[in-house]
């Protein structure tokens, strides 16, 4: 476990990944996006796993792409050009992959997450960060725009605070992140995964395969127009209604019991 890059733990229906490379702040090399990769790619489809956790082992949740391996590329043929297209690319597979996951996934973020590794946490679908913690998109100081960090940042905070962020380089704390949206909640360091696991205990608790859905349903009616958005939400629970556990849920709430679901 201490050797692996990404260490998966899971109990009680909550997957907890940690990226572990402290050492270099877990960055995401071609190794780590690669099991990234491989690991969501496993819990998509094991139906046990109800929620996911996202972690960074030492002192930063993810200081962003690995730029010692990246300027390794650039001597690569024909000005590494190739090498980029592909690292990019994969990276934004990996991201891509955590909305469209089943599961909710949680970023449990501590001292920093930059350039991706701030991508990282705007890509889940909830983020819980220490105090102290501090996000940018700081590629702009040493001449790369962060422009993949910017699509997935944008759509979690308003525009012109997104902007700023991107041209200036500069950082902003747990609490300005909470107040764009960035983050949901903002905890001492001492309660960070505590937090974090009460958080997935919730989401764990309810009917798996209604958070599954709706979380599918979230994210498709976002790229509707809002008639649309509404055609598709209601036909969606319409289909929810008629299962027999949400019927089951229904009836133990009138009951005043716990639901006796199959799932």
């Amino acid at each position: 476990m201490e050797d692996e890059i990404l260490r998966c733990d899971v109990t009680d229906g909550v997957a907890r990944l940690e990226m572990n490379r402290p050492r270099k702040l877990n960055a995401l090399s071609d190794a780590m996006l690669a099991a990234l990769k491989s690991k969501f790619s496993t819990l998509a489809d094991d139906r046990s796993v109800r929620v996911i956790i996202l972690s960074g082992a030492g002192k930063a949740f993810c200081a962003g792409h690995d730029l010692k391996e990246m300027q390794a590329g650039r001597a690569s043929a024909d000005k590494g050009a190739g090498y980029f297209a592909d690292l990019f690319a994969r990276c934004t597979e990996v991201m891509l992959m955590i909305p469209a996951l089943p599961q909710p996934v949680i970023a449990e973020v501590h001292g920093i997450a930059t350039a991706a590794g701030c991508q990282l946490v705007a890509s889940c679908d909830m983020a819980v960060a220490a105090e102290g913690t501090r996000f940018g998109v700081n590629g702009v100081n040493i001449g790369l725009f962060c422009s993949t960090p910017m699509v997935a940042l944008s759509r979690n905070i308003p525009r012109k605070a997104a902007f700023e962020m991107l041209t200036t380089g500069t950082f902003i704390d747990a609490e300005r992140a909470q107040a764009l949206g960035l983050v949901n909640h903002v905890v001492p360091h001492a309660e960070l995964r505590s937090h974090t696991d009460q958080l997935a205990k919730t989401v764990g608790a309810k009917l798996s395969s209604a958070v599954r859905i709706g979380k599918q349903t979230f994210y498709r009616q976002a790229e509707m127009d809002v008639a649309d958005a509404y055609a598709h939400a209601g036909a969606v629970m319409v289909e929810n209604m008629l299962w027999r556990d949400t019927e089951e849920g229904i009836s133990a709430f009138l009951d005043k019991r716990k639901p006796d679901w199959a799932d």
